[in-house]
């Protein structure tokens, strides 16, 4: 594909093309071929989601041509792309294909001068060679031996623009000593393959210090943003441009780029201070470049504009894989989130499935650094081996790497999950990088949240149930109430938990409370209906009530089942009426601080058998008592047996004799938070019967 790509270049006059090809399960796109730019600029665009919202994908999804003329059209179709690369160019994309079969996609850029269309002869070039590299892909496919793209993008050699003799080279190195000011050579990969004396004197070092290196590396006081920024905007727009810096202690320089296929021509001319105006031929003056590592920002703003588009866990876990890994060039990353006292694995690239079900779910309190790092907030960095031993000394060699960074994912205060980054290299980590890998964690832990969020459909849940609850209790004469509901942990769907209070007449009351089965909009739907048919026939005795609405659960057939828990309140005579379906059985605090658990003649769970009776018992609520109605998240939790939870409770309602009905409310829900796996609702009713005065 090599000579074909090059003599497109020539003809068209493109300065950067690159292929992309399917990945074998179709989601997405992989850069297979390079030319006209540097791997380390093109890095964050190595994989393409296919469904992602990119020329390229769109053009291989769509099977169309897809041209951007301007800057302004780049941000108007594609806002996220034009975040990160706020560069004059326009670019082509078309998609490869033979046949029936697409293969990939092909990316173009021409300079901002190209006129704002197509001209027809590239037009048709641009189809020629889409259509002959897919008869290539196609060929190689039919022979047995498919093209896949590799890890790395091939990236095809630059052609000189001539050769020279060496007298002609040296004549050429004289030249350009004699120049005023210094200059030198950047090759497409941001190299210096070329300086002069007087360019090695500007700098402050010798010219044997910067041959082979990127400035901004070799440099300290020019590792920038600014400057790094300048050459990318050069390569990709080959447009020139500059920027001034100060090399310490007050040596201030201006930097003039001028590029073209081969690499990058700087002239450095030094300059009284930023602000004495403009040297010659100053094209875009830059402000003094600050401290910190311009290729890490660079994709950590890609990698924020990236995570606004993230929508579920796995969305936000593939895009941290494709920008995380090539911009701090670490070869596996595992992504952990907390859940109930545990973190568990939601994705992971670089490490072998055995190790990641070995370190799923380990507790928080556990001592390993994924876990310390997000009970302490406080990021660890382990250059190798020997570092994590002194901090974990019972830490072993899980893998074949030699230096680890762990990350709290921190989300508005809030802990949400821990990042791990390995590498096969011991290494440093200088602060300028690890202050922009917390700012990354920053950044995954909210779009982690957020997708946490958006799966669970937590805010739907909320919604829902506080539509479907009592907003208020009724204020009843002769009892103190209190009611609390108390969503599923993190990450659950809404459920069907529901209690109510039913203000009859001067000396009557009915309550009730009860749990459709199931987690979802359906359950909370038949919660809602359950609730109205009880207060539809609220007044008749609690068997026939709950005799009725089993029979109307029955007719509907809603393939979930309820249990329900309801009680006729007699305020004159200090008695009540209760009958069960299936529900967990209800405390009763005596005046005298007593708990009793009441044992009730039990029902079928409504919905299961339309001829179901609900026989009934009658209890006295003597002047003082105290009755708890509950479901069952409130006292089953994995590993625990209800009658031992409900006996508890119990106790604990007996230990809270001089609290009021709401401190005691609260209590209960508090102890219930403490449990680190609780998976269900709650909702808690309770009744209490205030002595008589005097």
């Amino acid at each position: 594909m090599g000579p074909l790509l090059s003599r497109f270049t020539r003809e068209t006059g493109a300065y950067v093309t690159a292929v992309y090809l399917l990945s074998q399960d179709g989601s997405a796109l992989q850069l297979a071929v390079l030319s006209g730019v540097s791997w380390r600029i093109a890095s964050p665009w190595t994989r393409v989601a296919l469904a992602a919202a990119t020329p390229v994908s769109d053009a291989v999804r769509e099977q169309r041509l897809v041209w951007i003329n301007s800057e302004e059209e780049l941000a108007r179709r594609y806002p996220q792309l034009a975040l990160v690369l706020p560069h004059p160019f326009t670019m082509a994309a078309a998609p490869i294909t033979a046949g029936p079969s697409t293969w990939g996609g092909l990316v173009v850029h021409w300079s901002s001068t190209h006129p704002p269309a197509l001209r027809e002869h590239e037009r048709q070039a641009l189809a020629g060679i889409c259509h002959r590299l897919g008869l290539i892909l196609q060929q190689a496919a039919d022979s047995g031996r498919p093209v896949l793209a590799g890890p790395e993008p091939r990236v095809l050699p630059t052609p000189p623009v001539r050769t020279a003799s060496t007298a002609e080279a040296q004549a050429a190195v004289g030249f350009a000593e004699r120049l005023p000011g210094g200059c030198c050579a950047l090759d497409p990969d941001g190299r210096l393959t070329f300086i002069t004396t007087a360019a090695a004197d500007l700098l402050g070092t010798g010219i044997g210090d910067l041959l082979g290196a990127r400035p901004w590396e070799a440099l300290p006081w020019l590792d920038n943003p600014v400057a790094e920024d300048r050459y990318r905007a050069t390569a990709l727009s080959r447009q020139p441009t500059s920027f001034t810096a100060r090399r310490p202690p007050d040596h201030w320089l201006s930097f003039h780029l001028y590029p073209d296929a081969s690499g990058i021509s700087v002239r450095i001319v030094p300059t009284p201070s930023p602000d004495a105006g403009p040297p010659p031929q100053l094209l875009y003056p830059a402000p003094p470049a600050g401290p910190g590592r311009a290729t890490s920002l660079y994709h950590l703003m890609h990698l924020a504009a990236t995570l606004t588009e993230a929508v579920g866990v796995q969305d936000v876990v593939a895009r941290v894989a494709d920008q995380v890994l090539p911009a701090f060039g670490a070869q596996a990353f595992a992504l952990m989130a907390a859940e109930e006292g545990r973190l568990r694995i939601v994705g992971h690239n670089g490490y072998p499935a055995e190790l990641i079900a070995r370190f799923d779910a380990v507790p928080l309190t556990t001592d390993t650094p994924a876990a310390q790092v997000l009970t302490t907030g406080v990021p660890s960095f382990f250059a190798d081996f020997a570092d994590l031993k002194q901090a974990h000394p019972a830490a072993v060699p899980q893998d074949d790497m030699a230096a680890w960074v762990f990350l709290p994912l921190i989300s508005s205060k809030s802990p949400v999950g821990s990042l791990v980054l390995s590498y096969d290299r011991p290494r440093s980590f200088p602060p300028e990088e690890r202050s922009v890998l917390t700012s990354t964690a920053g950044l995954i832990a909210q779009a982690l949240d957020r997708a946490r969020l958006y799966d669970a459909k937590q805010q739907l849940a909320h919604n829902l149930q506080a539509g479907l609850l009592p907003r208020s209790l009724p204020s009843i004469p002769g009892l103190d109430t209190a009611a609390r509901y108390l969503p599923a942990s993190h990450g659950m769907d809404i459920g069907g938990d529901f209690y109510d209070l039913i203000h009859l007449n001067e000396a009557k009351a009915a309550a009730a409370i009860g749990d459709v089965q199931g987690h979802n909009v359906q359950a909370a739907t038949l919660m809602g209906q359950v609730r109205t048919a009880v207060h539809a026939t609220a007044g008749a005795s609690p068997g026939e009530v709950l005799a009725r609405t089993n029979r109307l659960l029955t007719d509907l057939n809603p393939g979930l089942f309820t249990s329900c828990l309801y009680m006729d309140l007699d305020l004159a005579r200090h008695r009540a009426c209760l009958a069960t379906a299936g529900h967990p059985p209800p405390i009763l605090r005596h005046p005298d601080g007593h708990t009793e658990v009441l044992d009730l003649p039990p029902g079928l769970l409504l919905g299961i058998d339309a001829a179901a009776d609900y026989p009934m018992t009658e209890i006295v609520l003597a002047p003082g008592s105290v009755l708890a109605l509950y479901t069952d998240g409130l006292v089953e939790a994995p590993g625990t047996d209800v009658g031992d939870a409900i006996t508890t409770l119990a106790e604990q309602l007996a230990q809270a004799r001089n609290e009021d009905i709401g401190t005691i409310a609260d209590s209960f829900i508090a102890h219930a938070q403490q449990s680190q796996a609780r998976r269900d609702d709650i909702a808690l009713l309770l009744i209490h019967s205030p002595r008589e005065a005097g």
